[in-house]
């Protein structure tokens, strides 16, 4: 298939067809190459091929159609982007660390992100002399006080983990930019079919591709994806160290970006659905879903996303055993930490995606016993509500 011109074509275009590259078989769906490496002519081009002088496939955890093809879906083919394709969305965190900081540098990362994330940030790095800087609450100015002469990365995660905190990205990359700094964002919860960082200042954005870029709970995947001048240092220590993506799950990851944009948009109308029944339950104390004017980043979400996308989480009146009765009473519900499939899911965050981290940091981060995180999938609204009210009471 000869290269195409995708610079005029919209994100839903791309997310089918961009980084598509037919064999000599002319296949419509993309073949899946299962192979650990790749032959050259001769020697001559072996060298050529291990230097970069010459373009073309030379290691299977390196260069992979499959790999590149989802690469250049997920990070929008042909807008002067790159995009690096990982095992998981903690190893696109990591390699992005640890291909841009070296030791004596800091990062000021939310305190609203991902349990692993924080551990990562809290407990892992500072072994390397990487230290961190959480803020607690979304304020542009505590980000702003919390910059050092050293820091070389904001981190943020919009919406969050599972409060759905809403960051001001432009903001952000404004307070990072003047101090030199760079804006990483996770746009896990959103994907580029509801929010794009990158045209709102931001210098990178993490997808973990196991969520809904597959969106169907699949497979494993991440991937870093911002200007070529640093994705390419990102390639450089995947290349070195290994947390690359697998061609099977690359092909996968690729099929699944085909629907991307409708199951976005029909999961985040049922959550607003969801969100709006659970805040008129008596039994339900508060509800956190960036759709609902009661956010109280309700306007900021709606400038930079699409939609308020299909996470939510509310607090039921009680204790962790009132939140445990709502799960342990689900039959439709499929109680899983992982979110992003078709297939609705619940969490209890303190003791699953958070339990990891203290009880301090829980509280700092405003995960109490009685949270519950929703994902919701493509059921029907009124039978997520029925599976729901018999643990609500």
């Amino acid at each position: 298939m000869s290269a195409v011109d995708t610079s005029g074509w919209s994100f839903d275009t791309l997310a089918v067809r961009a980084g598509q590259e037919r064999s000599q078989f002319g296949e419509h769906s993309e073949a899946l190459y299962l192979t650990s490496s790749f032959v050259f002519e001769n020697a001559a081009q072996a060298a050529a091929r291990f230097s970069g002088a010459e373009p073309g496939n030379v290691l299977r955890p390196l260069h992979q159609p499959d790999r590149q093809r989802h690469a250049d879906a997920a990070g929008g083919a042909g807008r002067r982007r790159g995009c690096i394709a990982t095992a998981t969305g903690m190893a696109a965190i990591l390699s992005t660390v640890m291909a841009l900081m070296q030791s004596g540098e800091h990062i000021v990362a939310s305190r609203s992100i991902f349990g692993a994330t924080q551990q990562l940030f809290g407990a892992i790095l500072p072994r390397f002399g990487v230290d961190t800087t959480f803020v607690e609450r979304g304020a542009v100015e505590a980000f702003r006080a919390a910059m050092r002469p050293t820091t070389k990365l904001v981190f943020i995660e919009t919406p969050s983990n599972p409060l759905t905190e809403v960051f001001d990205i432009a903001a952000l990359a404004e307070v990072a930019h003047a101090a030199g700094a760079l804006l990483v964002v996770d746009n896990c919860f959103c994907t580029p079919a509801l929010q794009r960082p990158l045209e709102l200042g931001a210098d990178l954005v993490i997808h973990s591709a196991t969520k809904y870029l597959d969106g169907q709970g699949r497979v494993l995947g991440g991937a870093v994806c911002g200007a070529r001048t640093l994705t390419e240092e990102v390639f450089k220590f995947l290349r070195t160290a290994g947390p690359t993506l697998s061609a099977f799950n690359a092909w996968v990851i690729l099929k699944g970006l085909e629907t991307l944009s409708v199951r976005m948009q029909a999961q985040s109308a049922n959550a607003l659905q969801l969100a709006q029944w659970l805040e008129d339950r008596p039994q339900v104390a508060r509800v956190y879903y960036p759709g609902l004017v009661s956010h109280p980043q309700h306007a900021l979400a709606s400038r930079q996303q699409a939609s308020g996308g299909a996470i939510l989480s509310f607090e039921v009146k009680g204790d962790r055993a009132a939140a445990w009765r709502v799960v342990d009473n689900c039959r439709l519900l499929s109680i899983t930490a992982n979110l992003g499939d078709t297939k609705t899911t619940i969490t209890h965050p303190a003791s699953t995606t958070h339990g990891r981290i203290t009880a301090e940091a829980r509280a700092a981060s405003g995960i109490g016993e009685n949270l519950l995180r929703i994902a919701v999938g493509l059921e029907s609204p009124m039978d997520l509500q029925a599976d729901l009210a018999r643990g609500l009471g």
